[in-house]
C-alpha cells in the first residue's frame, strides 16, 4: 500500500479512505479522530469522535456535553479497529490528553503527531517516539532560529522579577488549556508555594486538572471587586492573553506584563504586545527537537502539516528523507 492510499489531505483535513475517518478535521465529519483539545484541532459537530478520555472531557468543558453525537474514549497504547485499519494513540507531550495517532494498514504505519513537545511537563504525559514508515509532523517552530531555552531558566526569570519588585503584580498571559496549567506546575516545581491568582476563564480547566490529581497548589480568583489594587502586590496572576486587552488587567497594582509563549523569542512580537517580561515557554517542539524526532522515528518519508513547512521539508531532503508539505489550512496558534 502506498502512503497516499492510507491518508490523503482534503479540505476537511487528513482523511483515511479505507477507514473512512478524518484526523483533526476542520469541519464537521462523520467520524473524527482527535489528537488534542485545542480549538484548531478539536471542533464540535462531528457525528462520532475518537480521542483520549481527557480530550473528550476537555471538549465537553469547552463546547458543552453535546459537542458530538457519539464519543469513543481510547487509552494510550490501545489499538482500535476501524473498518480494518488499526488506530492507536500515543503520548504527544503537548497538553493533557494530547496524542499522536498511529494508523496502520497492510504493513504500512503512518504516525500523525498533532502538536507535540519533547520537554518534561508536570501536567501531561511525556512524548513517546513511535517508529513508523511515514511521520506527519507539525512545524510551528520549524526554523533553525527557534531554540527554546530551558524551562527552569524562564521560570527563574519570573521568580527573580517577583522578588525584585515585591510592590508590583506580575500578570502572566498564558493560554487557557495547557500553557496556564504548565506555568502553574512549573512554578510549584520550583518552590513557589504562595497562592496563584487566576482569571475566571481558567477556572474550569484548572479544576479539571486538579480533579485528576495534578497538583496546582492553592489557586484563588483574580478579582479585585472585593478588595483594592494593592491586595495583589507581589503576587502572580495568570490569565488568557485576550484578557490583557480589557479593563481586567488594569485593576492590579502597577502590573508587570508577562507572556508565556515560544513566540517571545521574537523581540518584535513582545514589543507589539507591550510585554515587559517575555517568557519563552512553548508547548511545541523547537527546531532541534523537530529534527531529532524525525530521526528517531526512523521514517523514510515525512509530511509537514502546518507551520514553517518549507524549511523542515528542505532539511529532510538534505538528509536523504523524502518529504513534502501538506498545506493544510485551519490550524492556528490558539494553543501557543
Amino acid at each position: 500500500m502506498r502512503p497516499s492510499e492510507l491518508l490523503i489531505p482534503t479540505p476537511a483535513g487528513l482523511y483515511c479512505p479505507p477507514g473512512d475517518f478524518h484526523i483533526d478535521p476542520v469541519r464537521p465529519v462523520g467520524r473524527a479522530a482527535i489528537t488534542h483539545g485545542h480549538s484548531d484541532h478539536a471542533r464540535s459537530g462531528h457525528a462520532k469522535v475518537l480521542a483520549t478520555t481527557e480530550t473528550l472531557d476537555i471538549m465537553a468543558i469547552r463546547y458543552g456535553s453535546d459537542f458530538t453525537g457519539e464519543r469513543q474514549p481510547v487509552c494510550y497504547g490501545e489499538t482500535v479497529d476501524i473498518n480494518g485499519v488499526r488506530v492507536s494513540f500515543h503520548p504527544a507531550g503537548h497538553v493533557l490528553g494530547s496524542a499522536q495517532i498511529a494508523v496502520e494498514h497492510k504493513g504500512l504505519r503512518i504516525v500523525v503527531s498533532g502538536d507535540y513537545k519533547r520537554r518534561s511537563d508536570p501536567t501531561c504525559a511525556t512524548f513517546e517516539v513511535v517508529p513508523c514508515d511515514v511521520f506527519v509532523t507539525e512545524a510551528t517552530f520549524g526554523l533553525p532560529v527557534f531554540t527554546h531555552p530551558p524551562d527552569a531558566e524562564e521560570i527563574g526569570r519570573l521568580l527573580h522579577s517577583v522578588e525584585q519588585f515585591p510592590e508590583r503584580t506580575h500578570i502572566v498571559g498564558a493560554y487557557a488549556l495547557g500553557k496556564a496549567q504548565r506555568v502553574i506546575g512549573l512554578l510549584r516545581r520550583h518552590g513557589y508555594e504562595k497562592p496563584i491568582y487566576i482569571h475566571g476563564a481558567l477556572q474550569k480547566l484548572c479544576d479539571y486538572y486538579q480533579g485528576l490529581g495534578i497538583d496546582l497548589g492553592l489557586l484563588e480568583p483574580a478579582t479585585v471587586d472585593r478588595g483594592g489594587r494593592d491586595d495583589f502586590a507581589g503576587s502572580i496572576v495568570i490569565g488568557p492573553p485576550s484578557a490583557f486587552a480589557d479593563r481586567w488587567a488594569r485593576r492590579f497594582a502597577d502590573p508587570i506584563s508577562c507572556f508565556a509563549s515560544g513566540w517571545m523569542r521574537i523581540r518584535q512580537r513582545a514589543k507589539q504586545r507591550g510585554v515587559e517580561l517575555p517568557l519563552i515557554l512553548s508547548d511545541h517542539s523547537d527546531w532541534p527537537e523537530l529534527t531529532q524526532t524525525i530521526r528517531e522515528t526512523g521514517a523514510s518519508e515525512v509530511w509537514v502539516t502546518h507551520g514553517r513547512e518549507e524549511a523542515l521539508v528542505r532539511w529532510c531532503e538534505l538528509n536523504q528523507i523524502r518529504a513534502k508539505p501538506l498545506h493544510l489550512v485551519g490550524y492556528e496558534d490558539e494553543n501557543e
